[in-house]
C-alpha cells in the first residue's frame, strides 16, 4: 500500500484571467511573457492543422493551461531538469522550460510517443531557443536523470506510475498535475503499486491536486 498523506491545508486558489493576470501570479518577466505569447501563437496555427487542445482551450490558455503548468515551479523552486511525460502540447513543459531559459543548468525533457506532436513540440522549441530536448518515444523506454517528473492529463495513475518508474528509480521526484477524481486513482494504484505519496492543493482550480510521488514498486 502507499503512504498517502493528508492534503496540505489548501491555499487560496490564485484566479488568472488573462496575460497581466499570469505576469502578476507567475512574477514573470518581459522576456518570459513575449515567450508565452509567441508559444500560445504557434500553439494556436498548429491547432488548425491537427487536434493537439480542444476548441476552446485557447480561450482558456493563461488560466487552465500556463498557469496550471507554471504552478510547478512554486513547488520545487531548486529543480533544474525535469521530464514531462506525454508532452503534447506543451503543458507543462514547454511553459517550465519558457521560464527556467535563462536559469544555469536547466533542462526540461518533452516526452511524446506520437511523431506529428513531436513535431510541433520541437518547433516552439527551436524557434523560442528554449533549453529542452524533444523525445519522440515511450517514456519507459528512456535513461534519463532528473529531479523531477511531471504529467498532465497523460494516464490515470497506474499506468502513470509504470511510466515514471525508471525516473523514480533513479532518485526523481514525481509531480503530476491531477483533477478531482485523484483520490480514486489513488485507491486503485495501491491495488499494484507501493509508493509515497501527498497531496498539494493547485492555485489553478479548487478542483485540481498536484500528487507528489516518491518510490514506485508494482506489487503485482
Amino acid at each position: 500500500m502507499s503512504a498517502a498523506l493528508a492534503p496540505l491545508e489548501a491555499p487560496s486558489v490564485v484566479e488568472v484571467a488573462d496575460a497581466e493576470a499570469f505576469r502578476a501570479a507567475a512574477a514573470a518577466t518581459t522576456a518570459q511573457m513575449a515567450d508565452l505569447q509567441a508559444f500560445a501563437g504557434i500553439l494556436a496555427d498548429w491547432n488548425q492543422r491537427m487536434n493537439l487542445v480542444g476548441p476552446s482551450a485557447m480561450e482558456q490558455f493563461w488560466p487552465r493551461h500556463a498557469w496550471d503548468s507554471a504552478q510547478l515551479l512554486r513547488h520545487a523552486p531548486d529543480a533544474r531538469t525535469w521530464a514531462d511525460l506525454g508532452a503534447g502540447a506543451g503543458f507543462p513543459g514547454l511553459v517550465l522550460a519558457i521560464l527556467l531559459k535563462r536559469v544555469p543548468g536547466a533542462h526540461v525533457h518533452l516526452v511524446e510517443s506520437m511523431a506529428k506532436r513531436c513535431r510541433f513540440l520541437s518547433e516552439v522549441v527551436k524557434t523560442l531557443d528554449l533549453p529542452a530536448s524533444v523525445h519522440n518515444a515511450r517514456a519507459e523506454d528512456l535513461d534519463l536523470t532528473v529531479d523531477i517528473v511531471t504529467a498532465r492529463a497523460c494516464a490515470p495513475l497506474p499506468r502513470l506510475l509504470g511510466y515514471a518508474r525508471p525516473y523514480l528509480k533513479r532518485g526523481a521526484t514525481a509531480m503530476f498535475l491531477k483533477g478531482q477524481d485523484v483520490v480514486a486513482e489513488l485507491d486503485e494504484a495501491t491495488k499494484s503499486w507501493k509508493f509515497q505519496s501527498h497531496l498539494r492543493p493547485s492555485l489553478s482550480s479548487p478542483l485540481s491536486h498536484i500528487l507528489v510521488v516518491e518510490g514506485a514498486v508494482r506489487e503485482r
